[in-house]
């Protein structure tokens, strides 16, 4: 079964980079839909939304609301974002995709395959640029 929540938050960012240059700080009424896939267990519920209710406050957007969301993820961008609140809740609940709309119509959409991807991506990246460091 998959169970479906959504969250909104007000939070400030900007991209350090884009266009080549220093984009400013501004804010966005943003909104996260978190998709889990468990079975049904014998209380009836795949998923407890209490429980995750406070999961998501505490991993997520109590760490943002109404702060810089450049303080928890250097650059910002909703696909980034995506992948971190993938990151925060990974273990915690059996998760299907993050998505992550940071302005009207503008979403990024994590799923595992994509997660499981970038996180292969950056970790390349990462030992390619501590191999070089050492020659």
């Amino acid at each position: 079964m998959r169970v479906r929540r959504e969250f909104a938050f007000r939070a400030a960012h900007h991209l350090p980079s884009y266009g080549g240059e220093p984009e400013p700080e501004h804010e966005h009424d943003w909104q996260l839909v978190i998709t889990c896939e468990a079975p049904v267990g014998p209380e009836g519920m795949a998923l407890d939304f209490h429980a995750l209710d406070g999961a998501v406050e505490e991993r997520v957007i109590g760490r943002v609301r109404g702060g810089d969301v450049n303080d928890v993820v250097p650059v910002s961008s909703a696909e980034n974002v995506a992948l971190w609140v993938f990151d925060e809740l990974e273990g915690v609940f059996p998760l299907v995709e993050v998505a992550v709309m940071e302005a009207e119509g503008c979403w990024a959409i994590c799923d595992r395959g994509s997660w499981e991807a970038e996180k292969a991506r950056a970790a390349a990246t990462e030992d390619a640029a501590s191999g070089a460091a050492r020659r």
